[in-house]
């Protein structure tokens, strides 16, 4: 194997344990070659390390530890990265926030083109991915000696999480670039399952007119599948749902065992961040509904009948 042979893969992780978007990315690198080596950057997160060390496939994990590594800044983690590319043919991070917020930063910092949510790896050099709101794919070839890949986590099932022995280095960190300051970190508490990774997830679009219809017509079928609430554009920018439950190109990329659709029209944005779904379930009044085109079962009804109906029926 020569040294630019291997591949670095980086991981998410929240410290204690790894994120499932890095084991779809550890799918990805697996395809490209040989030696995967996974970098765990953070903060006493020795169970993070031990977590990567667990991926089948996994040969090496690189684990760095230092205080200005625990909140993920992208300028440092950049830099860590940077630091560590010598010997690697391929850089893969998840094509997540935090992942299209480093990735970039990396690729100016080596000099080298990003190739961006791949979906498809055809060779070690070559790429699928999705352009025009994922109504066609592009194959990009790379002559980049260093590849740094975003890898779309819905394009390629993802490893087991267990399985593996890999050895786990120490390595160096990077001095604190002083560049940027963390602040603070809102989450969401919820107990349902999170939107990126559910396997069923129910979403309602400005068919529902307000908030209060969203939980008082959608919670309940959520509840009983025991799925994450999704939302399209409209609905959020509306003010129906919050941010976070925006499924579509400029928000998050689903592909559950399920997706049910209700009062979804289809928008070309929406349609790309959910149509890798498995099983499509929608339901609109509007026989029209470009959404119809691309489901798998197609329900022409009022959802305020027919989701009602549903939840008495499950």
């Amino acid at each position: 194997m020569t040294a630019t042979s291997q591949i670095l893969v980086v991981a998410e992780h929240d410290h204690g344990s790894i994120r499932s978007a890095t084991l779809n990315t550890v799918a990805a690198a697996l395809q490209c070659g040989t030696g995967v080596h996974v970098l765990v950057a953070g903060h006493q997160a020795a169970g993070a390390a031990s977590a990567a060390a667990a991926i089948p496939g996994v040969a090496r994990v690189l684990h760095v530890d230092a205080a200005h590594l625990a909140d993920g800044l992208a300028e440092n983690i950049a830099a860590q990265v940077v630091a560590l590319a010598a010997g690697y043919g391929h850089i893969l991070f998840p094509a997540t926030s935090a992942g299209k917020n480093v990735a970039p930063r990396v690729a100016a910092l080596l000099d080298v083109a990003q190739v961006s949510e791949i979906v498809r790896v055809v060779s070690p050099d070559t790429f699928e991915r999705p352009i025009y709101a994922g109504n066609a794919l592009v194959t990009v070839q790379s002559s980049d000696p260093v590849k740094v890949l975003t890898v779309r986590v819905t394009g390629f099932d993802a490893v087991p999480a267990e399985g593996g022995a890999a050895q786990i280095d120490t390595v160096d960190p990077v001095t604190d670039s002083g560049l940027s300051t963390f602040v603070e970190c809102l989450v969401a508490k919820s107990d349902r399952p999170e939107l990126a990774d559910a396997q069923i997830v129910v979403s309602g679009g400005r068919a529902l007119g307000s908030s209060e219809k969203f939980a008082e017509v959608l919670t309940p079928l959520a509840d009983k599948l025991g799925a994450a609430l999704g939302a399209s554009r409209a609905a959020v920018d509306a003010g129906f749902a919050p941010n976070d439950w925006q499924v579509g190109q400029t928000g998050k990329i689903v592909a559950p065992q399920l997706y049910v659709a209700c009062g979804i029209s289809g928008a070309i944005q929406h349609l790309a961040g959910m149509k890798d779904s498995k099983v499509i379930v929608a339901i609109n009044k509007d026989p029209e509904a470009p959404i119809f085109s691309i489901a798998d079962y197609a329900l022409e009804a009022d959802l305020f009948d027919a989701v009602p109906q549903l939840v008495n029926a499950i």
